[in-house]
């Protein structure tokens, strides 16, 4: 493939030229790397004078671009959910009655409307449009999750006009390139662009970014994270719900909302910003964030929680960061590390890809020739089952940007599995500079609250985990220490209760027990003279409304208590001394004589 560097150069007013500058259209078969976000090279393609359809990441670029008063004599027509094939046609006959280019920008799950309108026109797009597919890092980025991403592609290469653009394109490995003599322009600065970054990498990310936040003097805080659970988590226990607005798909919006949280967005909205704005994953592209002041941005990372919350320096930090047109104040990326991700080079996951091939193409060819239906039921199975099926598209064919993305997001968890990974990534980075890289450890951190979260393990195994973590933690001296302890509370606070009366040994030494754990609570307590009621509490502990007890077990249980606080009660100890406790009718079960417990007489 062909490479043609552009360089590009600040004005005397040390303004950075527009594309169309150094480049007055952009030619076909070209992947456009264009290094520096908003640069305009969808600008440019919207002001030449030729039809043009725009391939966007998602809806809010779309209708930001569309709503941009740069663009109100473009005739610009978007294309996303909601927007019909009969919509499309009407702005195509419009624009041809007035004698206008077509500059429609669609999404890639609408091109398909598009299409639709243009052969219900009787236009071949092939012929009669430059097709431009724009922020293109997306297509290896989000084809895992988002399949239909890559349907444009095949189409895409049946035009006959056709370019690629991003500030941070990714390596295509799709042979089709090779064949149609693709060639990539490189637009290279002649200027240091490289911004500074203050890397965090902690155990804890929750107080991270509090004392991150607490530091922070700017007017607005932009913090950029994957997960809107985790962004709510963080609202809430950091005290900003109310200062707070939060931007992302349509869906998240409607849980947020059920949360009794109102204040959030799925396109960019200047009006509903608050002090703290918090984004997802489809606003780190394209979206134009133009304000008067320099904010601060913060990226979130949480490698236990929700892996796809990781940040790729050399394209989603990039990305995010190249969202404010006026500049930014500092940008910071907090992120914990999780050594379980697997660190591999490229070669050693091509090598996987090959040898998952080699395997899928046998199996296949048993497939293909097995004589029997029942061997090629089996076979088939199999087939399905392999690994490289999932890199294969709709029709069988080999997705190659489905292995690109594949490649990439395992290249990408490398840099997480620790902190000198993350550090080395970004020094080898060209677009940033670090000013500050540091390594924050607290008593409690991420994996421990995964731990005692993990829906997978027992009530016991995590009460295991709490003590653990309870001993970790020791006696409370800091603010933040008692921080740790609520979150402790507020996930099991009956175990921290009993952590607190009688100690990591004694409740080992009950196995964890519930019932014996209770007692020796109230043991603890009554050894201390706090109430006046611990027979009562023993009583309660052991006794339910509701259930049938026979005689035996009664006297038994009630002899047991007594003694155990070291009560000699007057009167003897029989069945019938339930009755001072409860309100129960005696009956039978089986021959045996027993009570049925009613309601209870204020214990």
């Amino acid at each position: 493939m062909k490479n043609i560097d552009i360089e590009i150069s600040k004005k005397v007013s040390g303004d950075i030229p527009y594309l169309t500058e150094v480049l007055p259209m952009i030619p076909t078969n070209t992947i456009l790397y264009k290094k520096l976000t908003g640069l305009g090279a969808t600008y440019g393609e919207l002001k030449a004078k030729r039809n043009s359809i725009i391939i966007e990441p998602n809806k809010p670029v779309i209708s930001g671009k569309c709503k941009a008063p740069k663009h109100k004599d473009d005739n610009l027509f978007g294309v996303f959910e909601g927007i019909y094939t009969d919509n499309i046609i009407a702005y195509i006959e419009r624009s041809i009655k007035q004698n206008k280019h077509f500059k429609i920008l669609t999404t890639p799950e609408s091109f398909h409307k598009v299409q639709e309108a243009f052969d219900e026109m009787e236009i071949d797009i092939r012929f009669n449009c430059f097709l431009l597919f724009d922020e293109c890092h997306k297509i290896v980025k989000d084809v895992d999750f988002r399949n239909d991403i890559a349907l444009p592609m095949d189409f895409f290469f049946e035009c006959e006009q056709k370019a690629l653009v991003s500030a941070t394109p990714i390596e295509f490995t799709d042979p089709r390139f090779e064949e149609q003599n693709f060639q990539t322009i490189t637009i290279v600065p002649t200027f240091d662009y490289a911004k500074g970054i203050n890397i965090h990498v902690t155990n804890n990310l929750l107080q991270a970014a509090k004392e991150v936040l607490l530091q922070d003097r700017t007017e607005k805080c932009f913090i950029f994270c994957n997960s809107t659970d985790t962004i709510y988590a963080l609202m809430q226990q950091l005290e900003l719900l109310n200062e707070s607005a939060v931007f992302c798909s349509d869906k998240s919006v409607d849980k947020l909302k059920d949360l009794k949280f109102n204040n959030a967005s799925d396109v960019w909205n200047k009006e509903i910003m608050k002090r703290y704005n918090w984004l997802t994953s489809r606003f780190y592209n394209a979206v134009d964030i133009e304000l008067e002041e320099k904010p601060t941005i913060l990226l979130l990372t949480d490698c236990y929680f929700t892996e796809y919350t990781v940040f790729d320096p050399d394209t989603d930090v990039i990305q995010c960061v190249g969202r404010f047109r006026n500049g930014v104040s500092s940008i910071h990326h907090i992120s914990n590390t999780n050594r379980n991700f697997m660190v591999r080079s490229k070669d050693e996951l091509k090598g996987y890809i090959t040898c998952s091939r080699e395997i899928y193409d046998m199996l296949q060819n048993l497939y293909n020739y097995a004589t029997t239906i029942s061997t090629k039921d089996a076979y088939r199975a199999a087939v399905e089952t392999l690994p490289f099926t999932k890199l294969l598209d709709k029709n069988g064919k080999v997705n190659y940007f489905a292995i690109d993305n594949y490649v990439n997001a395992e290249l990408v968890k490398g840099y997480y599995q620790c902190a000198n990974n993350l550090w080395e990534t970004y020094k080898n980075c060209n677009a940033f500079v670090v000013n500050r890289y540091s390594v924050e450890d607290y008593k409690l951190g991420d994996y421990e609250r995964l731990q005692r979260t993990n829906k997978s393990i027992s009530i016991k195994e995590k009460r295991k985990i709490m003590v653990q973590q309870l001993e970790l933690l020791g006696d409370c001296q800091t603010e933040m220490e008692w921080q740790f302890k609520r979150d402790l509370e507020q996930t099991d606070s009956f175990i921290v209760e009993a952590y607190d009366k009688i100690g990591k040994n004694k409740i080992e030494n009950l196995k964890y027990n519930r019932k014996k754990i209770k007692e020796a609570m109230i043991l603890a307590d009554y050894h201390k003279k706090a109430t006046g009621t611990e027979v009562l509490l023993f009583i309660a502990n052991s006794f339910e409304v509701g259930k049938w007890y026979s005689a035996k077990y009664i006297k038994e249980e009630l002899t047991r208590i007594f003694n155990l606080v070291g009560l000699n009660p007057k009167k003897a100890i029989t069945s019938h001394t339930i009755n001072d406790f409860f309100y129960a009718v005696q009956s039978q079960k089986k021959k045996v004589k027993g009570y049925q417990l009613i309601k209870s007489k204020g214990i």
